[in-house]
């Protein structure tokens, strides 16, 4: 597991955290944004597991946060499919005939 980029997935191999003005380069995002740390979710209220942490309004711009800490995680490519949205939607037509 490694420490990679949100946006193309390059790899960051200086130890410790980016700093709130580092930025990846190979694309320029951001890399201390919570899109980026381990306690980010989209599934819970503010999309992040800390309590402590005050909420961010824009998940993929850098920021503040003094409890960020960059995820470890295999990076996978976004070509834009949703595999689970695609068999939702499949299941929607055919329950309505469409």
């Amino acid at each position: 597991m490694k420490r990679h980029c949100h946006k193309c997935g390059w790899e960051w191999t200086l130890a410790g955290q980016p700093g709130r003005s580092e930025s990846c380069h190979q694309c320029g995002a951001d890399l201390r944004v919570c899109l980026n740390c381990v306690s980010y979710d989209a599934r819970v209220a503010h999309q992040c597991r800390d309590r402590r942490a005050e909420p961010e309004a824009e998940k993929a711009v850098g920021n503040f946060c003094e409890f960020f800490e960059f995820a470890r995680r295999d990076w996978v490519a976004k070509d834009g499919k949703n595999s689970r949205e695609d068999a939702a939607r499949a299941q929607m037509k055919k329950l309505f005939g469409d």
